[in-house]
């Protein structure tokens, strides 16, 4: 056995000994039943089965029963998919369609939790939501176990699940066991949540408003309660989770400065959403989400981090008032980290099936493409990295670039090159086309002038971002002419906040948006000991 044998055994066992630990708060005993069929989905049907003969060696709490779907029992409780696990059925109406697979055990185990204590955890603002719904909900969650942003919309309708279980029933479907019911329901991109077949979200949410958009019975976009039960006091509050905003919160408060970072969405920005990550100095090669997952733990030791809350207003003075979707903190400082987002190519088509054929994330919808043809829009290194994952996967991708020649690093295009995938140069896409989702997409040769439909079965985009100033142009910062924010030295117009990361330009790297974090943060610091507007 060698050293790296010895490594990874040991790493087991501190997993299985903290999961042991954590597992053993279970309160009640966790019945579950496993309805499978041979020969259909076996992948799925095998994986079910060793999830549940780990999760069972660590505590004695899980009764396991399993039924064939021609069963009495599959009939009586209306089962039709294999596999499905069933949670508790005599409390709740939980069913699982699929396996605890990637990124979906991190379900798993908060669904053991919950069922296991009674406890949702719901807080007191998205409770207050849900008691108002006094009406059944039938919630489906389809999640992918490649998707990063799946399992905190899951655990949002699983807490509903378990705190109101006379009202609210779940459906947690994953899309590569049952892509049939993704096709029958659109959804082609995840995560998606319906309720009572009608779509209330695209994405993941925080708890507020995935209760509000249950209690509508359509998406919304922001939620501010009633009344702030909680303020924050501090000196720095850092607006944004991605690389810039986490090494901020590292850098000012090992400079001895009190700080918060609050990140409306998931923590790690679009870098959660890289397939990999290449050349991040003491890693030549790693997964996106796991150098988010390494940050975030850096950070969390520093800094205390407020996910799922949206800043909603900042209103300058002494101190600065940051109000969120869930409480409002008074800060000497602010620091807009904001990042950028997805630009859109704004062609018919576009929105209407956006998450029907149209997306932004291949780690997230590519296993739905499998052996299907699809079109990646970009010529950067993002479009050139995804176009390979999907290639990898085994989707059937053709890379679209409106020039003559990739942007991409030549490392790249020669990975491209070599794995024989389709370039289509000078070329643009025109319209989307499509009824349920995506069926064909129009495109443009810029050179000759001619339109062509092509046969497809969706569109991935990756041609650049637009900086997140929505915040920045509420509060009056100056812009730049390319509409980043404007600053001196991190400094903005604005006494006392700053800004740092993808927001300012650049050149969106990585490392470039943690190194701009780390110095605005040293800047802060030292406007606050020796403020320069004083001088």
């Amino acid at each position: 056995m060698n050293q790296e044998q010895n490594i990874d055994e040991a790493q087991m066992r501190q997993m299985q000994m903290e999961l042991r630990r954590i597992l053993s708060g279970l309160k009640q005993e966790v019945p579950i039943f496993l309805f499978t069929q041979g020969g259909k989905n076996e992948v799925f049907n095998d994986a079910a089965r060793q999830a549940l003969r780990f999760f069972r060696q660590l505590t004695d709490k899980i009764v396991l029963r399993e039924y064939d779907l021609n069963h009495e029992k599959a009939r009586e409780m209306g089962i039709g998919h294999s596999p499905t696990l069933v949670f508790d059925p005599q409390r709740y109406n939980i069913r699982w369609l699929g396996a605890p697979m990637g990124e979906e055990a991190k379900i798993f185990l908060e669904l053991l939790l919950r069922i296991g204590t009674g406890k949702s955890d719901l807080n007191d603002s998205a409770m207050g939501v849900l008691k108002k719904i006094d009406q059944p909900r039938q919630v489906k969650v389809f999640v992918s176990p490649t998707c990063p942003y799946c399992p905190q919309q899951a655990l949002n309708a699983l807490k509903a699940a378990v705190a109101k279980p006379e009202v609210i029933s779940l459906e947690i479907i994953d899309i590569q066991a049952n892509a049939e019911l993704a096709e029958q329901y659109g959804a082609h991109s995840v995560p998606q949540t319906f309720a009572n077949d009608v779509l209330t979200a695209l994405g993941a949410q925080t708890e507020e408003l995935f209760m509000s958009s249950l209690d509508k019975m359509e998406q919304q976009t922001i939620f501010i309660p009633e009344s702030d039960e909680t303020e924050v006091e501090c000196q720095l509050v850092i607006i944004g989770g991605g690389p810039a905003g986490l090494t901020a919160g590292i850098y000012a408060a090992r400079s001895g400065l009190k700080s918060v970072v609050v990140e409306k969405g998931v923590l790690g920005g679009q870098v959660a959403l890289t397939p990999v990550v290449e050349n991040y100095p003491g890693m030549k090669e790693v997964g996106g989400k796991t150098l988010v997952d390494i940050m975030v733990t850096h950070a969390l030791e520093y800094v205390q981090i407020f996910p799922g809350e949206e800043v909603v207003d900042i209103t300058p003075g002494k101190p600065h008032i940051v109000q969120t979707s869930r409480r409002k903190f008074k800060t000497q400082a602010v620091l807009l980290a904001t990042g950028a987002t997805h630009r859109h190519l704004d062609v018919p088509g576009e929105q209407r099936f956006s998450g029907r054929g149209v997306s932004y994330c291949a780690t997230c919808d590519g296993p739905l493409y499998r052996g299907k043809r699809v079109f990646m829009v970009g010529g950067g290194n993002s479009a050139v990295t995804e176009t390979l994952h999907l290639h990898n996967m085994g989707v059937q991708v053709t890379l679209v670039h409106r020039r003559d020649q990739l942007k991409a690093q030549e490392v790249l295009v020669k990975q491209l090159i070599g794995n024989g995938i389709p370039i289509l140069y000078n070329t643009e896409v025109k319209e989307v086309i499509g009824e349920a989702r995506v069926t064909d997409v129009v495109l443009l040769d810029n050179k000759t002038g001619v339109t062509a439909k092509q046969p497809a079965d969706g569109v991935f985009l990756a041609i650049g971002y637009d900086p997140a100033v929505d915040l920045a142009q509420k509060v009056g910062l100056e812009l730049t002419e390319e509409g980043y924010i404007k600053h001196d030295n991190f400094r903005t117009n604005i006494q006392g906040i700053y800004v740092a990361g993808d927001v300012t330009g650049g050149s969106k790297q990585i490392v470039t948006a943690a190194g701009y974090g780390s110095e605005a943060a040293l800047a802060v610091f030292e406007d606050i000991i020796n403020p320069y507007w004083k001088k």
